[in-house]
């Protein structure tokens, strides 16, 4: 797992072992989160009312549901202010997921984005699954090639040879024609272990809180990890919610900012915090019938 080569989040690289496990071929798209709503009338934490005791501080305005939307710039900016090219939605969510007047109509196999950890982790008890551990995900991205730096090998995307779906262009105003966005999940080759989209499209939840890689210590890798506590993974530079590890980047992801499409990349993401960049897919273990995902 990791690598120190890359941000230093990654780092330590090190060994882990786990145990068997399915893995979904896909994100979740909208096609299937819509049939886990319609039969459980389940309503999204962007979907939900906000009690402004949570938001000390907040402009009344803000105090709706919504999410956060990337958008695009007129020109070339400061990359250092992500406030640029994200902007909190009212009315954003799951079914509409540009804001209010948007809908799923024409993605019904695109990745379901908008859902915070607890959507996903609902929708996965709903189907008989879970979330994947960052060690399992981690492994299952990798198809098979043991520290290779992308999910297909080391070497860079060539022209003409689309892999992913990263940010190909200026970012985060001149997406090249195709890009900018979620694509279908499956439109780029699997990777060795017949998995699509481990790398770029959408980030996806796993179940670990995160914290910095740790190792271990001795001669033998651990078994299983699990990230840290709930505690543990707060940041006191931000607000009081714990946070769990995202990986695989997304359509966002730039070579010249954000060069995480791949798959020892990582990143915190606060748990009640659903983003147009964030899906997730299930994961159970081997024991579970054949027709697991």
């Amino acid at each position: 797992m990791g690598s120190d080569e890359h941000y230093p989040e990654e780092a330590p690289a090190h060994r882990v072992r786990v145990g068997g496990f399915w893995i979904s071929p896909t994100a979740v798209t909208n096609r299937e989160y819509a049939r886990f709503v319609r039969e459980t009338g389940y309503r999204t934490v962007a979907e939900r009312p906000l009690n402004p005791a949570d938001f000390p501080g907040a402009p009344p305005e803000n105090l709706v549901p919504g999410s956060m939307v990337f958008t695009g710039t007129p020109g070339a900016v400061d990359l250092k202010h992500l406030s640029q090219w994200w902007a909190w939605t009212p009315g954003a969510n799951w079914r509409r997921p540009f804001g209010p007047g948007t809908s799923i109509a024409d993605r019904a196999d695109h990745p379901v984005v908008h859902v915070a950890c607890e959507d996903a982790e609902d929708y996965a008890a709903w189907a008989g699954y879970r979330l994947p551990t960052e060690a399992e995900w981690e492994f299952a991205a990798r198809g098979g090639l043991d520290r290779a730096r992308f999910t297909w090998g080391d070497d860079p995307e060539t022209t003409g040879t689309p892999r992913a779906n990263y940010w190909h262009g200026d970012f985060p105003w001149q997406p090249r024609r195709g890009y900018g966005s979620t694509a279908p999940v499956g439109s780029f080759p699997p990777n060795g272990f017949g998995l699509y989209d481990m790398a770029g499209n959408v980030w996806e939840w796993t179940s670990d809180w995160y914290q910095q890689h740790d190792p271990g210590g001795g001669c033998c890798a651990p078994v299983d990890p699990r990230g840290g506590d709930r505690d543990a993974s707060l940041d006191p530079r931000q607000a009081p919610v714990p946070r769990k590890v995202v990986k695989g980047g997304s359509f966002l992801c730039a070579d010249s900012y954000c060069l995480r499409y791949r798959p020892a990349a990582r990143r915190p993401q606060m748990i009640d915090t659903g983003m147009s960049h964030i899906g997730f897919r299930c994961a159970a273990p081997l024991t579970v019938p054949s027709a697991a995902p």
